[in-house]
Parts: structure tokens; C-alpha cells; sequence
């Protein structure tokens, strides 16, 4: 049986152990918070080191990537470092390849016709791959990387916009405590509603979910929210808001779905390489042979 551990800077409330089956292989798949102590997340991927088959690094990403450049976080460094032998992954190589199919495959199912439509991407740099989908697809996005990185009233309105922006300012922020720039431990249930002018406008809110949630208006009738880890409370907390429709990017597990430094670590464990060795191209074809797709549920009605 495979073992793939997130070890994550977020809210050990929201911790999580699932016994599943993937292309025939058992996995048990678990999810540790360490609400932001950063000295303990490396003490415990210190203690599991070599004794799981990968890491996830979770509440934190390695690099943020605009267009040809990519940009690697101090903090994530130092937490990535402490794993010497289990390959450990942030969930960058599936953002460029799952999130990317998610966009299409929504259009291709008759979901939603993106040309035009508007959506509110709260982090493009965050999700690079997404973001391009989007604009390929002819969707009017906004990017909030300004509002929600740092609080700054700024809406990026398309992707060479975005680039530039990510090429003056990452250098410097990449260099910052990362819990300046993303919210950690209990922040990461903390709300109080922003920028609500661009949720409302949009008709499908998308990307990191502690993100989405940071700001979200306590009332947001009919839209559409494009993410990946949500739990069931977090899913009953949208229903209450009124959301119309929530689609997740990974599957579900035992009734949540996990994020997707999770899921990369399941694929690493598939295909059987170190990381840096996987192709795009290895990705997609094991996403296909697992068949991931994206979950769509109608908030407005409740399940029995």
C-alpha cells in the first residue's frame, strides 16, 4: 500500500485520512495541518522522510509562475529541503496540466460557453496555467493577485498585465514570511468581506479556495465557483451564501476533496519518477488513465 502525506501550514482543522484505490494501486492518502508552525511541518516531513512514498506541501506553494519565469518562495525552500529521500510536491505540475483540462473539459460538457464570460481569478500567478485556459477560451477575466496578496484595490484585467506585474513585484515577495502573503493556520477561517464589487460581477470566482473564501460577500446568489479543497463545511458555508454552483478541480474523498499538492503526490507515486523527471505530457496521460474530472454540484439543491 502507497502512502502520500500533506503536510500542510493550514488549519489542522481541517485534517483528513482516506483509504482509496487508484489505477488498481492502494493508497492511503492523509492530510496534516500544523496551523503555520513552520518549524513543525519540517520536523514531521524530517520524521516521515522515507517512509512515505511522497510529500505534499501544503497552505504554502514552492514557485509562483508568470509566463517563461517561475519564482520560488524563502519559506517553501526551507520546508522542502527537509525531505531528503521522499519526493515532495506543491501541486504546480498539476495546476499546469489538470486545471488547464478542467477549463476545457467544463466547455466541452456544455457546462458553461466561456467566451465572454466573466470570472474573477483571485490569483492568476498562483494558478498560471488556469489562467491561460481562460483567456484561450475567450473568458473576461480579472486577476485579484493585487487585492488579495497585498490588500491593494487594483484589479489586473488581462494576462500581459499580470506578467509584468509578477515580474517587478516577485523577486521581492518570494523573499517575504509567506504567511504575509497567504493566510495560514487559523487565518485560514477567518472572513471579512472585500472587493465585493468584483465577486459580483463575475459570474464564475475561481482559484484557491482560503483565497476565494478571504473576502467572499455573505451573499453571492447564483454564482459559479471554480476551485479544489473544499471540505463540508466549507461547501454548507457557500450554500448558505447563496452560491449557485460549485465545481472542484480534484475529486472527491470520503466526502471532501483534497488539494493538489495532495493529488500530484498520487500521481508522482503512479508514475513512478522524481518529480523534476515528469514531463507535462506524463501528467496528462495519467490523469487520463485515472480519469479524474472535475465534481459539479448544485448548491442550490441539497443532497439526501
Amino acid at each position: 500500500m502507497k502512502r502520500v502525506v500533506s503536510i500542510s501550514l493550514g488549519s489542522s482543522k481541517r485534517n483528513n485520512r482516506v483509504e482509496t484505490e487508484v489505477l488498481g494501486e492502494k493508497f492511503i492518502i492523509e492530510r496534516i495541518g500544523t496551523d503555520g508552525d513552520m518549524v513543525k511541518a519540517i520536523g514531521l516531513i524530517r520524521e516521515l522522510d522515507g517512509k512515505v512514498d511522497a510529500f505534499g506541501m501544503g497552505g504554502i506553494d514552492l514557485y509562483i509562475t508568470a509566463g517563461q519565469r517561475r519564482y520560488t518562495f524563502r519559506d517553501a525552500k526551507k520546508i522542502a529541503r527537509a525531505a531528503r529521500v521522499t519526493p515532495i510536491v506543491d501541486g504546480t505540475g498539476l495546476k499546469n496540466t489538470l486545471e488547464r483540462k478542467v477549463v476545457s473539459q467544463l466547455a466541452e460538457s456544455g457546462f458553461i460557453a466561456w467566451e465572454g464570460k466573466k470570472v474573477f481569478l483571485v490569483s492568476g500567478a498562483d494558478r498560471f496555467g488556469m489562467a491561460q485556459a481562460l483567456v484561450q477560451h475567450g473568458a473576461q477575466v480579472v486577476f485579484g493577485d493585487l487585492m488579495f496578496a497585498l490588500g491593494l484595490p487594483v484589479p489586473l484585467t488581462s494576462l500581459p498585465k499580470l506578467e509584468r506585474v509578477a515580474y517587478m513585484l516577485a523577486p521581492l515577495l518570494c523573499q517575504l514570511p509567506f504567511k504575509y502573503l497567504y493566510p495560514t493556520g487559523k487565518k485560514q477561517g477567518e472572513n471579512v468581506p472585500r472587493f465585493e464589487k468584483y465577486y459580483r460581477e463575475a459570474d464564475v470566482i475561481a482559484g484557491d479556495f482560503h483565497f476565494i473564501w478571504k473576502h467572499l460577500p455573505v451573499s453571492l446568489p447564483g454564482n459559479i465557483i471554480l476551485t479544489n479543497t473544499v471540505t463540508t463545511a466549507d461547501v454548507e458555508a457557500m450554500r448558505e451564501r447563496g452560491v449557485g454552483y460549485l465545481v472542484t478541480t480534484t475529486p472527491e474523498l470520503n466526502g471532501r476533496s483534497f488539494g493538489t499538492n495532495v493529488m500530484e503526490g498520487v500521481l508522482v507515486s503512479v508514475i513512478g519518477k522524481h518529480p523534476d523527471e515528469i514531463s507535462p505530457q506524463e501528467y496528462e496521460e495519467a490523469l487520463d488513465a485515472i480519469g479524474f474530472k472535475p465534481r459539479l454540484q448544485d448548491l442550490t439543491q441539497r443532497e439526501t
